[in-house]
C-alpha cells in the first residue's frame, strides 16, 4: 500500500493542480505522486467543495465507521447464537459453572 501523505500535503498539491500553470505530470512527479494520485485528490476536493457530486471524504469516514461497528455487532450475534445452540443441547443436569474441587 503507498505511503498516506498528511493532509497538508495533499492540500498543496491540489492547489498547484488547481493553478494548472504546470502540467499535471510535472506537477505530479515534482512532488513525487503520480498523475492518477494527484487527479483523484483533486477530484475528491470537488466533491468535498460541492463543486462535483458523490460521497465526501466526511461521509466516507463515517460508512467506514458504520461498517466496522456493523462487523463487530454481527460477530457479537454469532457469539451469542453459537453459545445459545451449545447450551440448548447440553445436558440440563450439567452445570455450566466452576465447581472448586475439594468442596
Amino acid at each position: 500500500m503507498p505511503p498516506a501523505y498528511p493532509p497538508e500535503f495533499r492540500r498543496r498539491a491540489v492547489k498547484l493542480f488547481c493553478e494548472r500553470e504546470k502540467p499535471v505530470a510535472q506537477i505530479a512527479a515534482e512532488l513525487g505522486i503520480s498523475e492518477s494520485c494527484l487527479r483523484r485528490w483533486a477530484a475528491q476536493d470537488d466533491v468535498d467543495a460541492g463543486r462535483r457530486d458523490g460521497v465526501s471524504s466526511d461521509e466516507r469516514s463515517e460508512l467506514a465507521q458504520r461498517r466496522r461497528e456493523k462487523r463487530r455487532l454481527e460477530m457479537e450475534n454469532e457469539i451469542l447464537r453459537r453459545t445459545a445452540s451449545t447450551s440448548a443441547t447440553l445436558d440440563p443436569d450439567v452445570s455450566l459453572s466452576p465447581t472448586v474441587s475439594g468442596q
